[in-house]
């Protein structure tokens, strides 16, 4: 049977069968998830918040209380949409605003900008670079270093 998913702060209801995870309610509505990992619960790219229906949803496996741990921007009400399974009705889902650095196609083309949104990091959803912050060329290699990082990182919870 389908459960209506809310997310905010877009106001838009997707349908999703029972048992399926937030993030495939992200993914109907076309929004801009990363999935870095794979759906395998140990980056920050599907972190959300619920913001009501907590009770409705499958609960917090060990995995993602570990995730959630290191991602500095996680309060109470976090979750992975990718672990987060919906089992009943009335879920509420906020979408963090900001952009992964992963999302960036050519970051040397923000040096001398102002950021638009947030830049988060992909592991630890910190930001990076604040919005309406200039973009310098220092910050760029710090973009450029947590990309690599990140890549490494990925890489070898792959090979586990």
């Amino acid at each position: 049977m389908a459960k209506i998913v809310k997310l905010d702060p877009m106001n838009t209801e997707v349908s999703i069968q029972t048992n399926d995870n937030i993030l495939s309610a992200l993914l109907k509505n076309e929004l801009n998830v990363l999935k870095e990992c794979g759906g395998r619960g140990m980056c920050s790219t599907c972190h959300v918040f619920i913001k009501e229906g907590t009770d409705g949803l499958s609960p917090v496996n060990r995995r993602e209380i570990r995730t959630l741990e290191v991602i500095t921007t996680a309060q109470k009400f976090s979750r992975l949409a990718c672990q987060a399974r919906v089992i009943g009705p009335g879920v509420v889902v906020e979408v963090p605003s900001g952009m992964y650095v992963n999302q960036i196609d050519n970051i040397e083309d923000l040096i001398g900008r102002r950021a638009e949104q947030d830049i988060l990091h992909p592991l630890t959803g910190s930001v990076l670079v604040e919005a309406g912050k200039l973009v310098t060329r220092s910050m760029i290699t710090q973009l450029n270093n947590t990309k690599v990082e990140v890549s490494d990182y990925l890489q070898k919870t792959q090979d586990i």
